[in-house]
C-alpha cells in the first residue's frame, strides 16, 4: 500500500518562512511528477508547485519568487520551501504523486497525502 505523508504545517506570522515535506512509501517502483496543493477556505484545491523526476518545476503564479518545491529522489521525498508567507497563503496543503507501485502487478496511479494546515497571520 502506498501512503504519502506530510509535515511541517503549523502557524507563522506574515514574512515568516515554513518548510513542508512529503514523504512517499510503499511498495513504489518509480515515481513521476510530485506536487503540492493548497485548498484555502470556500476555494478549490489548487496546484501550489510540482516538479517531474528529471526537476522540472512548475508553479503558480502567486508563489513565483517565494516558494522552491525541491525532491530527494533516493528518498521519495518532495520538500516546499515557503517564505515570505502572507495570509492568503493561509490553506490546507496537500502532497501528490504520480507513480507507478507493485500490487500484484506494476500498475500506475495517483496518490494523495491527507494534507497539512498552514495558517499566516497578520
Amino acid at each position: 500500500q502506498v501512503q504519502l505523508v506530510e509535515s511541517g504545517g503549523g502557524l507563522v506570522q506574515a514574512g515568516k518562512s515554513l518548510r513542508l515535506t512529503c514523504a512517499a512509501s510503499g511498495n513504489i517502483f518509480s515515481i513521476n511528477t510530485m506536487g503540492w496543493y493548497r485548498q484555502g477556505p470556500g476555494n478549490q484545491r489548487e496546484l501550489v508547485a510540482d516538479v517531474t523526476s528529471s526537476g522540472r518545476t512548475n508553479y503558480t503564479d502567486s508563489v513565483k519568487g517565494r516558494f522552491t518545491i525541491s525532491r530527494d529522489n533516493a528518498k521519495n521525498t518532495v520538500y516546499l520551501q515557503m517564505n515570505s508567507l502572507k495570509p492568503e497563503d493561509t490553506a490546507v496543503y496537500y502532497c501528490s504523486a504520480q507513480l507507478r507501485y507493485i500490487q500484484v502487478r506494476l500498475q500506475t496511479g495517483d496518490f494523495w497525502g491527507r494534507g497539512t494546515q498552514v495558517t499566516v497571520s497578520s
